[in-house]
């Protein structure tokens, strides 16, 4: 998976590309939250809109990210999210944690 930011006003958008599971995408993901966070970027916009397939471990690295931001006083938002993985999202009931948008420019009035 690759990641490419932008800053976009006050909030830094996360552009995802491939599969978000796991392993070497952990631990960069969560290098780069903590790291915006402690440059005081602390709401994040992750699109969504490249990634084809999330595993549960890539599940687990939205979710820390999310809570890494929550208990910085922060927001972690997604837009793009396709209907495939909108459907993990709804099973695993993450739908209710994130908030989700399909259009970027309403994500980021928002915030």
């Amino acid at each position: 998976m690759k990641i490419h930011r932008e800053d976009s006003g006050g909030v830094t958008i996360l552009r995802l590309n491939g599969k978000l599971m796991g392993g070497p995408d952990a631990e960069g993901f969560q290098k780069l939250v903590k790291e915006l966070v402690e440059a005081g970027r602390k709401q994040v916009l992750v699109d969504m809109g490249k990634v084809s397939w999330v595993n549960s471990t890539g599940l687990g690295i939205l979710i820390s990210g999310y809570t890494t931001l929550r208990n910085a006083g922060g927001t972690l938002k997604l837009v793009g999210v396709n209907k495939r993985i909108d459907q993990i999202f709804m099973v695993t009931k993450l739908h209710t944690i994130f908030e989700s948008f399909e259009e970027e420019t309403r994500a980021l009035s928002s915030f």
